[in-house]
């Protein structure tokens, strides 16, 4: 375009000859004959398609394996190269790998795109219908490298999105995850919400759209007033809710891009909050508003909370083992000591295991993600380590707690001490019998009342408490100044007042 120009100025400006005009430019005279006759180049010829006189007698074999292939899963298709090799092998074809691969696809460029295949564009009302799935993400967990789920509920209209994750795709988790979700939008979508066919949703895929969908997710979408729309298993129903299943992996890149090093998973998600926060401001691509500004004309078109929140924890009443732990989705938990061989209520939800005497939390755990993991803890074992102290330093509750900084230094130096003055088991009672203030006395102020009594050289558990209370009473009625004096600093008394009295007598 650029030379056209120059040779028709120059013809212009110089009046320079056909062939002057190419000597000038260093091109053809046909070139510059066409510049004279017209500003535009003509368009390119295509060049000739290649001939492969080697390849004919094959070519129907070809198109016969690639209409076969539109019956059978995309996964199991022919690729070029198995083409080529099938010929070689089954037909003893002398065909190169890249004439096949060059006819291939040719062949299916040439292949018309079924009607079905063709998307079309959706309008979305305000308020109206929201997206959920679920997707993996990875992080450091206190040093390790822990593969979690993320929860994600997308507004279709405006875009604004919900990200939370969980230890694991459970149930719990999907329903605490729509329950946080229209928390935080501060409504619920009017119509439908699209889902995958989930586990936690769906008991049974049945023909066409119908499902069996389980109680519980039947019971949410009751408390809420949603309706749900599931779609087309596999690949082929991914576009029906095209705009969150791209989400998980786009907010991994851009909020989670390097792996987060959290020390748990309420850290993790406060991360994912501020995400959220900043994605707010962002704008999706052919839109004039922000995420922020399109969500504000989309609120007042949600349907209002229920009064309640609904409940997604499940009730169970497992029996307690003779090592005092409750079995919970594969996962062990304690429970006090007092409450093994029978059975207890637990409440499980998606981040917590709570286990329950007469509506009392007496355990509550982080819910665990591996199958048999151990969650337990130090405290509930301390009747069974009177009676047992052999047991105690080979504990795995011992373990855990030194391991999490319940058992600390302070309280390694007065088992020392109680050792060395009383012996290995009575010096164990010693510390047991400090271990138990834990449940009456303030954390720091035991501690603080251990590490005076090992300064000391006792070991005894009495005067540990009554040092701690001491401590705690301070803490929590601190000392008043008066003037130049504290609360408890006064002059001693004297006499001086009643002298006064006796001399003015008669």
């Amino acid at each position: 375009m650029e030379l056209f120009e120059q040779i028709r100025k120059a013809r212009e400006r110089d009046g320079l000859s056909v062939r002057g005009l190419a000597r000038r430019f260093k091109t053809h005279r046909r070139t510059v004959r066409e510049a004279l006759a017209s500003p535009v180049p003509p368009p390119r010829k295509p060049s000739p398609p290649r001939v492969a006189p080697v390849l004919e007698p094959w070519k129907p074999t070809i198109d016969g394996w690639l209409a076969a292939d539109r019956n059978v899963p995309k996964k199991q298709r022919h690729t070029s190269r198995r083409i080529w090799q099938r010929l070689v092998e089954e037909h003893g074809a002398d065909v190169g790998e890249s004439t096949v691969r060059r006819y291939v696809g040719e062949a299916r460029r040439r292949e018309p795109m079924a009607l079905r295949e063709v998307t079309v564009p959706q309008h979305h009302p305000l308020g109206d219908e929201g997206e959920v799935d679920f997707g993996s993400v990875s992080f450091y967990l206190n040093g390790l490298l822990t593969e979690g789920w993320m929860f994600v509920m997308r507004l279709s209209a405006s875009g604004k999105g919900f990200h939370r994750v969980y230890p694991n795709q459970a149930q719990q988790s999907f329903l605490d995850g729509h329950v946080r979700a229209f928390e935080h939008f501060g409504g619920v979508p009017s119509g439908r919400i699209r889902y995958d066919n989930l586990k936690p949703a769906v008991v049974r895929v049945l023909k066409g759209r119908d499902r069996q969908e389980s109680e519980r997710f039947v019971a949410l979408r009751s408390h809420y007033g949603f309706d749900s729309f599931f779609c087309i298993p596999g690949a082929d129903g991914a576009h029906e809710k095209g705009g969150v299943e791209g989400e998980v992996g786009r907010f991994r890149r851009r909020n989670l891009v390097p792996l987060p090093h959290v020390s748990s998973m309420q850290e993790l998600n406060e991360l994912v909050a501020a995400g959220d926060l900043r994605d707010d401001r962002r704008r999706i691509f052919g839109r004039p508003l922000t995420v922020a500004e399109h969500f504000e004309l989309e609120a007042p078109a949600l349907r209002a909370l229920p009064a309640q929140p609904f409940d997604p924890t499940l009730t169970l009443r497992p029996r307690v083992d003779t090592k005092s732990r409750v079995c919970v989705r594969q996962c062990f938990y304690s429970v006090p000591v007092r409450f093994a061989g029978g059975r207890i209520d637990v409440r499980l939800g998606a981040e917590r295991v709570e286990a329950l005497e007469r509506k009392a939390v007496v355990a509550d755990h982080a819910r665990a993600a591996a199958k048999g993991a151990e969650v337990l803890v130090l405290d509930h074992y301390l009747e069974v380590f009177r009676i047992k102290p052999g047991a105690f330093p080979g504990a795995t509750a011992l373990a855990r707690a030194r391991a999490c900084g319940a058992f600390t230094a302070d309280h390694d130096a007065l088992w020392d001490l109680a050792r060395s003055k009383l012996g290995d088991a009575a010096g164990t009672r010693a510390l047991i019998e400090v271990l138990l203030l834990h449940r009456s006395v303030p954390r720091d102020s035991l501690l603080a009342g251990v590490r005076a009594a090992v300064a000391v050289g006792s070991v005894d558990a009495e005067v540990i408490a009554i040092e701690a209370r001491k401590l705690a009473e301070r803490a929590v009625a601190p000392v008043v100044p008066i003037g130049a004096l504290s609360r408890y600093d006064r002059p001693k008394p004297t006499l001086d007042g009643y002298d006064t009295l006796l001399e003015a007598s008669p």
